[in-house]
């Protein structure tokens, strides 16, 4: 064979190496939704690939058969076909033996390079920059390729199946997509600048809802405003008055003893219509919603939805009332709008460095607004007086203070036992850290 015949083989090997590499990498780095989508669409290319990927065993062994094949041949081929010419050129300076062997080298780096740069790094960039495209187009030939070499497919494909039965393992691909391939997905949308920040934060407080408590996102015990049944005109009138809001629980001798709620429009009505008002009339007190304070969000919006109400009221274990929430509570913590209340905000930054925080911030929130991670002893509590109380192993006082990642956590102001005000600053990094002061 001669040098030019030789050459054009070796550059049919490489093709033919590049085309299994391609197709290899294309296959395995093809996303599911992608091409689903582009099935949905017509294209019946994207349909044989998606068949493909759920049982790929046959596909992957014809191209392992045909790129050692091909490295073979190359390896032959481009020996005898480059070797003698690298012998006869450095005959000129060395001896004949040493010629030869460094001949052999020069022929077999020169191969080998040609095949690692044309059959393999530049195929398989290819591969990942398009993927669903490349395996679309390469699937058709793929396909005569498994047919050609149907029974050398079947010998080893079962003799790989035999060692996945032995092993105990599957060889079935996971396609399930899981909340965090989601999040995953939204923060490289958000980092290509297809998602804006706020909306990728909105898309994870979504998915915040199974995890996060309806405690975090409540108006706890001693911010509710409620009537007792019994309360005469004047006294639901001072109070509507002084604490304007759109619901009210109605109570039977405390707040413990709940027996319905009251919409602050019914009683508007009532004012502007100079009618009098009496909570012991059951056409204005409506039924409640009565739901544990160990129900998620998620869950709560679910109770929500079936009863066809926006108002819930929050017992703990020992039926003790411990809040309040609102549908409008669950949208906010959505919407990103429960950090910074226009009211009555939890979180307020004073400077580059640090931050006033109410102590029944939700530590969700004082995570996010901190970037932390988390927290220690994650789990035995949900709020940042919480994180403090389990901290000091105590009921803290003013001038206490916690050290963690960072960042300085001092009591400024306690309200019979309930810690009102943090400040949060955050340490210079020379600074160690201490778990109490």
């Amino acid at each position: 064979m001669s040098l030019s015949q030789s050459l054009f083989v070796i550059g049919l090997l490489i093709a033919a190496s590049a085309f299994f590499s391609m197709a290899e990498i294309a296959l395995a780095a093809a996303r599911r939704l992608r091409l689903r989508q582009i099935a949905d669409e017509g294209d019946p290319r994207a349909e044989r690939v998606l068949r493909v990927q759920d049982q790929p065993g046959d596909y992957f062994t014809v191209v392992q058969i045909g790129q050692n094949a091909v490295a073979i041949l190359g390896g032959i081929v481009g020996e005898g076909a480059l070797s003698p010419h690298f012998n006869a050129l450095l005959a000129l300076w060395l001896s004949e033996s040493t010629a030869q062997t460094v001949g052999f080298l020069a022929s077999f780096l020169v191969v080998t390079s040609l095949f690692i740069l044309f059959s393999d790094l530049f195929p398989k960039r290819l591969g990942m920059a398009q993927p669903e495209q490349i395996a679309m187009r390469l699937a058709q030939p793929m396909a005569w390729c498994m047919t050609l070499l149907r029974p050398v497919v079947w010998l080893y494909s079962r003799c790989a199946d035999a060692l996945f039965r032995l092993l105990g393992l599957s060889s079935l691909r996971d396609d399930r997509v899981t909340s965090d391939d989601i999040l995953a997905m939204m923060e490289a949308g958000a980092r290509a600048g297809v998602l804006a920040a706020r909306e990728q934060q909105v898309i994870t407080n979504v998915f915040e809802l199974d995890t996060r408590m309806v405690s975090s996102a409540m108006s706890p015990r001693d911010r509710v405003a409620f009537f007792l049944r019994d309360e005469p005109d004047s006294v639901i009138r001072l109070r509507i008055a002084a604490e304007p809001f759109s619901t009210y629980p109605v109570c039977e001798r405390d707040i413990d003893h709940v027996v319905g709620y009251v919409d602050a429009k019914d009683l508007f009505q009532r004012v502007l219509n100079n009618q009098p008002i009496s909570l012991q009339d059951d056409s204005l007190v409506r039924k409640v919603l009565i739901v544990p304070d160990r129900l998620t969000l998620s869950e709560v919006l679910e109770q929500f939805r079936q009863v066809h109400e926006d108002f819930a009221v929050i017992v703990n274990e020992y039926s003790l009332v411990v809040g309040v929430v609102t549908l409008n509570d669950v949208m906010s913590t959505v919407m990103g709008d429960l950090v910074g209340a226009a009211d009555e905000e939890l979180i307020v930054r004073r400077d580059e460095n640090s931050w006033l925080i109410d102590g029944v911030t939700p530590i969700e929130d004082v995570l996010r607004v901190l970037s932390l991670d988390d927290l220690p002893h994650t789990g035995d509590y949900e709020t940042l007086a919480g994180f403090l109380m389990v901290m000091l192993r105590r009921v803290p006082r003013r001038t206490d203070s916690v050290a963690w990642g960072g960042y300085k956590f001092e009591v400024l102001d306690v309200d019979s036992y309930r810690i009102d005000q943090v400040m949060v600053t955050r340490l210079p990094k020379a600074t160690p850290e201490i778990s109490s002061i």
